[in-house]
């Protein structure tokens, strides 16, 4: 008995129709990514095989995010054009997001950090140290990556990080970094770290208002935990 193929199907239950037809938005996740693999493999459709790849990123697309194209072209039927296809959506998705968050200026609480680095950082594989400088009426006047390491760690050096506060003329900072394990829990190296920059800051009169931690799990916050 031959396989059914999307083609064999009704034309409402084929996924490019069905977005024509019903909109984007009655689309499943398997649809969705169906359309950017086009095809499947020998033994399953491009929506079965969608779904497959979705089993294995635990059905949330920010695990699908992380995926690299190395991960994606280990699934029969999706060659590195088609992981390419992938990677290239997701990131834009991630793009968009974060355009989005810019129209924000004013940081009122640790949510609105976490809105500016959260789709820059959480899905990384290596950590980053990033700073947000602020005016006086605490509206973001830039930001700047500090440093960027490996998967445990990266190495912050505190002349680098007022430099650049005092090259932005900022009255605050507030400073991130992510933990690609996903650990929200700070270490003792980061607690450390966050004690050594507020007393710095406090010389400068430059005061650090919070240290945010992202992971793909939120984010941990050391000025709502008392801890600034």
């Amino acid at each position: 008995m031959n396989r059914l193929t999307i083609k064999s199907w009704a034309e409402e239950d084929r996924p490019r129709e069905k977005l024509l037809l019903k909109g984007k938005h009655v689309l499943s996740d398997a649809e969705l990514v169906a359309i950017l693999i086009s095809s499947g493999n020998a033994e399953e459709s491009a929506v079965e095989l969608s779904r497959r790849v979705l089993e294995k990123a635990q059905h949330n697309l920010n695990e699908l995010g992380r995926m690299n194209v190395k991960e994606l072209t280990k699934f029969k039927g999706i060659g590195e054009a088609k992981a390419i296809c992938i990677v290239a959506a997701l990131e834009l998705g991630r793009r968009r997001k974060e355009t989005e968050v810019k129209k924000r200026e004013k940081i009122v609480s640790s949510k609105d950090v976490f809105e500016i680095f959260g789709p820059m950082l959480a899905d990384l594989h290596h950590e980053e140290f990033w700073m947000l400088f602020l005016n006086r009426a605490n509206d973001v006047i830039g930001k700047q990556q500090i440093s960027t390491g490996g998967m445990s760690g990266t190495v912050v050096d505190p002349k680098i990080i007022f430099k650049a506060a005092l090259d932005f003329k900022a009255s605050s900072v507030i400073f991130c970094h992510n933990h690609p394990s996903g650990n929200l829990k700070p270490s003792e190296q980061d607690i450390r770290l966050t004690k050594k920059l507020a007393e710095a800051g406090k010389l400068l009169e430059i005061s650090a208002l919070d240290h945010i931690i992202v992971s793909q799990h939120g984010f941990y916050s050391f000025a709502d935990e008392g801890m600034m």
